[in-house]
């Protein structure tokens, strides 16, 4: 019998909240002879409407509750349901699931809540035997009866008493268990919303992963530019040491041309006013020298500040991003925390310290909103600072002075000193400063020197090199830190 095998269902209710005469038993036998199959017969009246999971069961009389039946059946659903007709019904049972004893037992009718809606006279499991029985008995043993009448009334008294204290204790804790259901359904909503609220975080975080790769991108153009500016300083810096040498020339030519002076100062008086000259030349090219030292000094100390500034916000976007990635951990161990709340919340009725728990990590949903708002106070403040560092480098003099050497600086040979001996020794051609000025291949990326044998095509094959291509979308990267952040960041999604 595999309806058997399903266990039927059952509830804890008494005796007084049942209703017997909905359902009605018809030919129950006074008993039944054990080893063979039995049929029983009902009806179902108008005031019961039949369910799927109804059954008829087989009940030891004296039984409180649904779930001490005996053996069971599931009640065929009828297929004609009119509005007040009265359909009739039968049910097998077969022999080896019946009782073996000689105890009284009933069919009950029982519905899908675990409610009995009809029960049936007792009845027996016995062979038969001859009705009409005498017995003799003795006035001794009548009153031992009686007494034992007067025992069982007192005990039938006691137990109703003790079940009327019983069914006072089953409503109190029926209420508690509605109460709890209320509950219950109260800390669902709060799980939704909890939910609701990590993806409007996520969404919040997936904002700020964006925002920091562009203020990542700025950063490494701000790089880029201080790297043309390291170039310039370097070639300034070769600029300053050809021009201390030209002066170290100069001085060496002045000191012959003095000894060449006081030798031809007799021959003609007119080297006198060209000596002069060169004299005056010569302090205007020490003053132009000795400016271009002075913004070389104010061009190194503005270096070394920018630089100081850019490693103060390399450090600080590091320490964004280390807090970032501590965020999302703590993101991830709050929503498995929130899946386990979920699953203990279906098994437990411990709702005070469910409902503190709730309380905690709505509190720490708070910090994380928080420490969030923060960082991206700190990302615009970042950004503004790029931005002002952008305006100071374009609108400083310093900078244009450093992007092309002005060739109106080097002194020129004038038409009046063409007629001179020596001709001017303060005078150098544009061809030999070219001729100086090296030209040289560096790679942004690695800071790599190449020499000008390398082709276009080789220098930029090692640039593309450095390049990193993300396999979820188009965008390139060429830091290894801001391409490990975007990768995590689709790790999230």
């Amino acid at each position: 019998m595999d309806e058997t095998l399903d266990e039927p269902p059952t509830s804890a209710v008494f005796l007084d909240n049942c209703h017997f005469s909905q359902v009605i038993f018809n030919n129950v036998e006074k008993f039944y002879v054990p080893g063979g199959d039995i049929t029983c017969y009902y009806t179902l009246t108008q005031h019961i409407t039949p369910r799927r999971k109804d059954w008829v069961g087989i009940f030891r009389v004296g039984w409180k509750t649904t779930r001490e039946y005996y053996t069971f059946m599931w009640a065929p659903f009828p297929g004609d349901l009119s509005g007040e007709s009265i359909v009739q019904q039968q049910i097998q049972f077969r022999a080896y699931y019946l009782p073996k004893d000689d105890e009284y037992y009933q069919f009950c009718y029982v519905d899908e809540e675990g409610v009995v809606r009809g029960a049936s006279v007792p009845f027996q499991f016995r062979a038969e035997t001859e009705d009409d029985i005498l017995v003799v008995t003795t006035q001794g043993e009548v009153e031992e009866i009686e007494q034992q009448n007067k025992d069982l009334l007192k005990e039938n008294k006691e137990l109703k008493e003790s079940c009327r204290c019983l069914q006072k204790q089953n409503l109190g804790l029926q209420e508690e268990l509605r109460l709890a259901q209320e509950k219950m359904k109260e800390l669902e909503g709060e799980v939704c919303f909890l939910q609701t609220g990590n993806l409007e975080l996520r969404r919040a975080q997936e904002l700020q992963a964006g925002e920091m790769s562009s203020a990542q991108m700025n950063l490494a153009s701000v790089r880029d530019q201080n790297l043309k500016l390291g170039k310039e300083n370097q070639e300034l810096q070769k600029g300053l040491e050809s021009l201390r040498s030209s002066c170290e020339k100069l001085e060496l030519e002045g000191n012959f041309l003095k000894e060449e002076n006081k030798r031809l100062t007799e021959q003609n008086g007119c080297r006198e006013r060209e000596l002069q000259q060169f004299k005056e030349h010569n302090q205007e090219v020490s003053s132009e020298k000795e400016q271009l030292e002075s913004r070389l000094k104010t061009t190194l100390d503005r270096m070394d500040q920018l630089q100081a500034q850019v490693l103060n916000q390399e450090k600080e976007m590091e320490n964004l991003v280390r807090m970032d990635h501590d965020k999302t951990e703590q993101l991830e161990h709050l929503k498995e925390e929130n899946r386990q709340l979920r699953i203990t919340l279906t098994e437990q009725h411990q709702n005070h310290d469910l409902t503190k728990e709730l309380e905690e990590k709505n509190y720490l949903f708070q910090i994380l909103q928080q420490q969030k708002d923060e960082i991206d106070e700190k990302n615009l403040k970042l950004r503004q600072e790029n931005d002002e560092l952008l305006m100071r480098l374009s609108e400083s003099p310093d900078y244009s002075a450093r992007v092309a050497v002005p060739l109106a600086q080097v002194p020129t040979q004038s038409p009046e000193s063409a007629n001179l001996l020596f001709g001017n020794p303060y005078y150098r051609s544009p061809e030999t400063s070219a001729v100086n000025m090296p030209s040289v291949k560096k790679c942004p990326l690695c800071h790599e020197v190449f020499s000008d044998d390398i082709g276009p095509r080789q220098y930029e094959d090692h640039v593309r090199s450095h390049i990193l291509d993300c396999p979820f979308c188009d965008e390139t990267f060429e830091d290894k830190q801001v391409y490990d952040d975007h990768m995590y960041c689709h790790s999230l999604e």
